[in-house]
């Protein structure tokens, strides 16, 4: 069962841990504690010492909820779910009757506190977090992210500063999926696989809203609700597309993520907006209600994108007037407006939908319900010292510890694409005396360095290729060729110029969010502008000395010829790696001591624009390794180098015949070959041998990063739980029959793929088909 978000009314959530552990009498004797500990003194020392029962922590969930929302007039709570923040439209107003302050919900922590006031450690981009292949890494990333957060809240509430980005409640993480090479959002998705999505969602959930057992440190929001993956402008608009999905696609592709999102324990859902088979997902009861709240049991708030109300009925035509349009999203599921700063906004016209009976005061209260359950499992009605959460100030932003944090992210994100003839990693040895040269867009530019929803750093914190590699003992020269990522002015003199004259050849090239971002999609695979040119022309001015390339990048790029040409000895892909990009890359390409590159392709490259679909058609076929087809890509999800080797042995499956609803027990050798400490990113593919209905060609069902040194061998276990192998037939189901599991570093039967093997072995289910749900 799905982890509880709020408790319903008259009724005790398991969640409620002050009922849970030590009773209501104990937890109402510490809060009397505390009250005279804090100076109340002894009269206060009866229940009467809380003001309103809503503020009394020792009292459960629910009948604080009970309390406050039956004090709420219905013009009080129409502004609670109206002003969801951005610009003018937040925050959530203070209700000084009853003590409560304002709140603004509007808040970014995709990978660091963003587009807050004020400085913040910068991770990086999601895409390369996901590259990491590690749930453990993207906890911690998330832990420090909400540390930052919270820090930076607790001051802003202590000088009263209720603006945009200064709430508790993130818009974050993003959960669609990376379908479509060319959709600008790519960067801020965890790439094209759901179960590796739904896997890193729950970490990162998890560690955003922290192991308290009684208060969030920050609370997590999943987006966007769904069927959302481009386009933003090519060839139509987001604000108004409709997304035409098979209930098929939908159910195994586009919603399994979100599902695992729920499972976590996420507050909050984010509504996308676009129309999902014809009805808008704002105001879509199937995905709201049917599937969000019915079937996954979720009991959190769901929050509008911004603007999205507005747009069921400017955009889609779908209403005709905003009073309309408040029926149907409220009624549909959604609790919140996050609106685009206006004040007569779409929840605005609830009052009038109360006084013809198209909302009902009951609706009413049940939508601003799970905001204030937020709002308390926040700690923001209980006595400051009883969370130790509101202790956290402004030395926690940018420490030590999460600057050294973002460089570990970065070094464990980069992918090694190509390593011809060893040439990485350099010898620290040979570096005195040497000329190395740092060319291209991306080599000095830190702007074009974090992608979007990006933390802002202290600029003394952020090091650009350039930066970075300067801490090497090698004499570094410098030629940008163009000035910007769109490269439209090329200044071949300048990187002919430091490229023949170097020893060793570093040429950063990529997109950057002037190419591919919100509300921007590409056109095509190319490297922009006359990046293709700078690359050609360094590697011609090197004449055989080593070259190599450096991606800055989030949706894939056509470099087929830097992979063939053998004047480009390494390529490696950094994706955004934000303010420890140069220090990341010193470190791997000296292959430091835990800088051996593990990073491992979230998302397929395409060999050419011909193996890419149309943006706007949203079946998968021929879409993510899934269903990719027979023509081998570029580089295929999965796929990356190391500068060791590994070898896998003795797969093993137990019970190798199983009941239908069983798990399966998995365990394989790994063995570390090289002469280098290394990590894998150890993958598990399922393949069903016999459906009833369509299926993907095989699916990634497990896997782990493991670190294993020179010359050493590790038995890894994993466990493939029975709802791993559930196809959906108009509903989730379990079938008998003979599948296939490969074990090894990469996906099995790739054209371009690591030098380890891939094993497989069958095992078979026996039984009756039955519906999942009745295991």
């Amino acid at each position: 069962m799905p982890r509880r978000a709020f408790p319903p009314p008259g009724r005790r959530s398991a969640a409620a841990p002050g009922a849970a552990v030590a009773g209501l009498a104990g937890l109402r004797a510490a809060a009397v504690l505390l009250c005279a500990a804090l100076g109340a003194g002894p009269g206060r020392a009866q229940p009467s010492s809380f003001p309103f029962p809503f503020q009394d922590p020792a009292l459960p969930w629910h009948r604080r909820l009970d309390d406050l929302l039956g004090r709420l007039s219905p013009a009080e709570l129409v502004l609670q779910v109206a002003r969801g923040g951005a610009m003018g439209n937040g925050p959530a107003p203070p209700i000084p009757r009853l003590g409560i302050a304002p709140y603004n919900w509007n808040t970014e922590c995709l990978r660091g506190d963003a587009e807050a006031p004020g400085w913040a450690t910068a991770f990086p981009q999601a895409l390369g977090l996901a590259a990491a292949f590690s749930p453990e890494l993207i906890y911690r990333v998330a832990n420090a992210t909400a540390t930052e957060v919270r820090a930076k809240h607790n001051n802003f509430a202590a000088t009263g500063r209720y603006g945009d980005h200064t709430g508790l409640s993130c818009f974050s993480p993003v959960l669609n999926i990376m379908r479509h090479p060319l959709w600008g959002r790519n960067q801020e998705t965890y790439g094209e696989d759901p179960f590796l999505s739904g896997e890193l969602a729950r970490s990162f959930v998890q560690g955003l809203q922290g192991q308290h057992p009684r208060y969030i440190k920050a609370s997590a929001g999943c987006k966007h609700f769904s069927v959302h993956g481009g386009p933003e402008n090519i060839p139509v608009s987001r604000l108004s597309f409709d997304a035409k999905v098979l209930e098929r696609d939908w159910r195994t592709t586009f919603l399994p993520q979100f599902q695992a999102c729920v499972r976590a324990g996420s507050y909050s859902f984010m509504c996308s907006y676009n129309r999902i088979n014809g009805v808008p997902a704002c105001a879509n009861k199937k995905l709201l209600t049917d599937i969000l709240r019915g079937e996954w049991g979720f009991e959190g708030y769901v929050v509008s994108d911004e603007g999205a109300l507005e747009l069921i009925m400017l955009g889609h035509h779908y209403t005709h007037t905003f009073l309309e349009t408040a029926v149907a999203s409220m009624n549909a599921g959604c609790n919140l407006e996050l609106s685009y700063g206006t004040r007569n906004n779409v929840f605005m016209h609830i009052p009038q939908a109360l006084v013809m009976g198209n909302i009902t005061l009951q609706m009413l209260r049940d939508r601003v319900r799970p905001l204030f359950y937020t709002r308390m499992r926040l700690g923001e009605f209980d006595p400051p010292a009883m969370n130790p959460y509101s202790a956290l100030d402004l030395s926690a932003v940018q420490s030590p510890e999460h600057r050294n944090l973002s460089l570990e992210a970065a070094v464990k994100s980069f992918v090694l694409l190509k390593n011809a003839r060893g040439t990485l990693p350099l010898r620290a040895r040979d570096l005195p005396g040497k000329r190395l040269a740092v060319v291209g867009p991306f080599a000095d530019n830190p702007r074009v360095l974090f992608g979007d929803y990006a933390p802002v750093p202290e600029p003394r914190y952020v090091y650009t290729p350039r930066r970075g590699l300067e801490t090497l003992p090698a004499n570094v020269t410098f030629a940008a060729g163009c000035r910007e990522p769109q490269c439209q002015q090329y200044s071949r003199a300048e990187v002919v110029g430091a490229a023949a004259a170097a020893d060793v050849v570093v040429v950063c090239l990529g997109t950057g969010t002037g190419v591919e971002t919100e509300a921007k999609d590409r056109r095509d695979l190319s490297l922009p502008g006359h990046q293709l040119e700078l690359l050609q022309d360094a590697v011609q001015a090197a004449a055989g000395r080593p070259v190599i390339l450096l991606l800055f990048n989030a949706g894939p790029l056509d470099v087929s010829w830097a992979q063939a040409h053998e004047g480009v000895g390494a390529i490696l892909a950094c994706f955004f790696p934000a303010q420890a990009t140069g220090l990341a890359i010193a470190r791997v390409l000296l292959g430091e001591a835990g800088a051996n590159p593990a990073g491992r392709l979230p998302a397929t490259w395409p060999a050419g624009m011909h193996q890419v679909p149309p943006m706007e058609n949203y079946t998968m076929e021929g879409r993510t390794y899934r269903y990719y087809g027979q023509e081998a890509p570029l580089y295929p999800f999965g796929y990356g180098l190391s500068y060791t080797t590994f070898k896998y042995r003795d797969l093993v499956l137990s019970p190798p015949v199983l009941p239908i609803c069983a798990n399966l027990s998995v365990s394989v050798v790994l063995e570390n070959m090289g002469q280098r400490d290394g990590e894998e990113v150890v993958q598990l593919y399922l393949r069903w041998e016999q459906s009833s209905v369509p299926v993907p060609r095989w699916q990634l069902v497990a896997f782990r990063r493991v670190a294993v040194l020179s010359g050493r061998e590790t038995k890894l276990s994993f466990q493939v739980a029975a709802e791993q192998r559930a196809v959906w037939a108009q509903g989730w189901r379990l079938e008998p029959g003979t599948f296939t599991l490969f074990a090894g570093g990469q996906q099995p039967g790739q054209q371009t793929r690591a030098p380890s093997e891939v094993l497989s072995t069958r095992f078979t289910v026996t039984g009756a088909a039955r519906p999942l749900r009745g295991c």
